[in-house]
């Protein structure tokens, strides 16, 4: 599991137990509507960390249709793949792509929903940034 996953969830637990803590400060007439709380509390936190999954794999589908687009556009009648980093430590909307006509380079792409744009290239040992046949100014 990813050390930002653990944050949090350790963060999440923590919120409930300080929460279950404050409950024994309370008048016993008020602790039954604090326990209904923090279910609800609860609930709100599986829920989020069941939901946030799907939500960022439909937008990255949306946002590599939208790149798809783009590139088709830009570059008409060129083959190229689309891929992502899997790891926490990436934002899941930069999406990477790798043209069949030059091996070896990896364009990524940040989509947005006003804009897309090139925001970092991978380049051979051997070769130079713009010598890239899909460079496209980064506006460094």
């Amino acid at each position: 599991m990813h050390p930002i996953t653990v944050i949090e969830i350790l963060s999440a637990l923590g919120l409930v137990l300080l929460l279950l803590g404050l409950i024994y400060f309370l008048p016993r007439k008020k602790r039954n509507i604090a326990l209904r709380m923090i279910v609800v509390v609860i609930v709100i936190e599986l829920g989020f960390f069941a939901i946030r999954p799907l939500w960022i794999d439909y937008h990255r589908e949306i946002k590599t249709e939208q790149l798809t687009e783009y590139l088709e556009k830009r570059y008409p009648g060129e083959e190229f793949g689309i891929s992502y980093r899997t790891s926490r430590s990436y934002n899941p909307y930069h999406l990477e792509v790798r043209f069949a006509n030059e091996r070896g380079w990896i364009y990524s792409y940040s989509v947005t929903k006003d804009e897309i744009k090139q925001v970092d290239i991978g380049v051979p040992d051997d070769e130079l940034l713009d010598e890239g046949l899909h460079y496209e100014d980064l506006g460094d």
